[in-house]
């Protein structure tokens, strides 16, 4: 978010927000995975900088992240609409509007993927603790989120992307 002399609102309609620029931080081959994902960032569009909130609508076949799971950052997300696939590292469950889940920081990997011909449209929370790091079970991929709020990606064994 820029620091500009323009106020903040005071409420909006959360599917008129702005989409996030660009869809993904991933370095390719993964980035290209969330193409069929449109985020739009609430708590931005409010000053808000110790919680992030995205309205994020999956059009079929898409997925929300990579299965991951975080370090120090707790995530929610509660399904609006569409019938979501949740993917763990234990289990899959079919989700449906008005169902909710959490994940605690360390706990189990996860992401949501979209199955069905329909958009799936949900709310994802999670909080912007520094020095959080993202581990991905399922791929030569791992993540540090920086000082400035930005994220950095290598490879398992340290190497650059």
């Amino acid at each position: 978010m820029s620091h500009s002399n323009t106020p903040s609102p005071i409420a909006i309609i959360a599917s008129s927000a702005p989409p996030r620029t660009k869809p993904s931080t991933y370095p390719e081959p993964f980035f290209s995975r969330m193409a069929k994902r449109v985020k739009r960032p609430l708590a931005d569009l409010f000053g808000l900088k110790n919680f992030g909130v995205n309205l994020t609508r999956l059009a079929p076949g898409g997925e929300s992240a990579l299965l991951h799971r975080h370090s120090r950052q707790d995530e929610l997300i509660y399904v609006l609409e569409g019938e979501p696939t949740l993917i763990t590292d234990t289990e899959e469950v079919q989700l449906m509007p008005g169902m909710c889940a959490g994940f605690p920081a360390r706990g189990i990997a996860h992401q949501l993927v979209n199955r069905t011909d329909r958009d799936v449209v949900y709310l994802e929370v999670g909080d912007r603790t520094a020095g959080d790091e993202g581990s991905y079970p399922c791929d030569d991929l791992k993540a540090s989120l920086g000082p400035d709020g930005t994220w950095t990606y290598t490879h398992k064994d340290g190497r650059p992307y």
